[in-house]
């Protein structure tokens, strides 16, 4: 195995009755504070009310940017480094879910530089400093709270593009599993979907590494499985939301990677289509997934998916281990189109087959993708043609 280095300097309130440490832990890095959020439903839920109370108990001076979009866009991203600029921001506080906090973090480091915000990812402008980032959970799904990246859109250009960077990592984030309750069913299965695949992205792997690591992501997939379903129909649910919401966090924060060094393979795919199609993350990734891995499925790989099957789903491992692959391929899309009720193909959303030459090779980076198993613009297209 390959030899790693680990470091997530995040500290988390995780619970209830947690955010009265909000304004002591704003207050280490300023005085100045700029809260942002998405459409306004933290109004309606009483967050936002408890959130500014606390901000106003603290005695700091509060602004605020609203109207951040699902899969963010740049123009929210430069709109709010122009506010830390102007007002002298000390502090950024982003209070939804992963759109609103990946959109905050590049403000965070907008507000640094000189340049347009989007040479980010046009030109990987380097990220070497940002205002610190604190965040309060409202969606548990894409692990923002507690990693250092973040995908942001431009409907201008078409593209999509997510990149990660160590000054971008939160430095306090508060997960309060209530904050979910009133996370629709749908939205509850698209972070379901796009949590397990922040895992499978890691653990379909052919590196050899630490046994402990693909118990600990077995473990995590059994849990998104067990309790996705539960929080669907009982949204106040809290042992259900309490565990999909640490799953969320710890799904992407690194620790699962230990020394392994494969590309991932379905974010780059989804990340063309919502670019061009605006759809749900998590929705696309549903889509996505089983295809993937019945492209990828071999004789070089099968050992992986017997693993899979056995011991995330239980499969008799007295059977052929290409038996139990194929099988573990069918459950996992049962889970996903059955059990969690998403949409199955390309055709239900809209995806047309004439964007398919386009969206792999911007995929692969017009060259190889060198995930699980390697991908070219063929092999992807070959993939979203089995989507449809």
């Amino acid at each position: 195995m390959n030899s790693f280095i680990y470091d997530i300097p995040v500290k988390v309130y995780f619970g209830e009755n947690q955010l009265g440490h909000l304004g002591e832990e704003l207050s280490k890095y300023g005085s100045r504070v700029l809260l942002t959020y998405g459409g306004g439903s933290i109004k309606k839920t009483g967050l936002y009310d408890a959130v500014t109370s606390e901000i106003k108990k603290a005695g700091l001076a509060l602004f605020e940017l609203s109207g951040i979009e699902p899969n963010p866009r740049i123009d929210s991203v430069r709109e709010g480094a122009q506010i830390c600029k102007k007002e002298k921001i000390d502090v950024l506080l982003a209070v939804g879910g992963g759109s609103t906090l990946d959109a905050t973090k590049y403000m965070a480091a907008g507000a640094c530089v000189d340049f347009d915000p989007w040479e980010f990812f046009s030109e990987w402008a380097p990220i070497e400093k940002a205002l610190p980032v604190l965040t309060v959970l409202t969606l548990s799904a894409t692990g923002s709270e507690m990693d250092c990246g973040g995908v942001i859109s431009n409907p201008e250009t078409k593209d999509k593009i997510g990149r990660m960077e160590p000054v971008l990592l939160p430095k306090v984030s508060f997960l309060n599993p209530v904050d979910t309750y009133t996370v629709s069913p749908y939205q509850t299965a698209c972070g379901a979907a796009d949590m397990l695949n922040h895992i499978m992205e890691v653990y379909f792997n052919m590196e050899q590494d630490l046994y402990m690591l693909d118990c600990f992501m077995e473990g995590m997939m059994k849990t998104i499985i067990k309790y996705a379903p539960v929080a669907m129909k009982e949204p106040k649910n809290y042992e259900a939301r309490a565990n999909l919401m640490w799953t969320s966090s710890w799904a992407i924060n690194g620790f699962i990677n230990g020394g392994k060094q494969q590309e991932w393979s379905c974010h780059p795919m989804e990340h063309e289509l919502s670019a061009i199609y605006d759809i749900t993350h998590g929705l696309g990734l549903a889509i996505l997934a089983p295809r993937w891995l019945e492209y990828c499925l071999d004789e070089t790989t099968v050992s992986k998916y017997y693993q899979f099957g056995t011991n995330v789903f239980g499969i008799d491992a007295s059977l052929n281990p290409m038996e139990v692959a194929k099988k573990s391929i069918e459950m996992l899309s049962d889970f996903l189109f059955g059990t969690l009720g998403l949409k199955s193909t390309f055709t239900e959303v809209g995806i047309c087959r004439e964007d398919f030459p386009v969206m792999a090779a911007k995929a692969c980076g017009h060259g190889v993708l060198q995930g699980f198993k390697a991908l070219n613009q063929g092999d992807i297209e070959k993939i979203f043609e089995m989507c449809l």
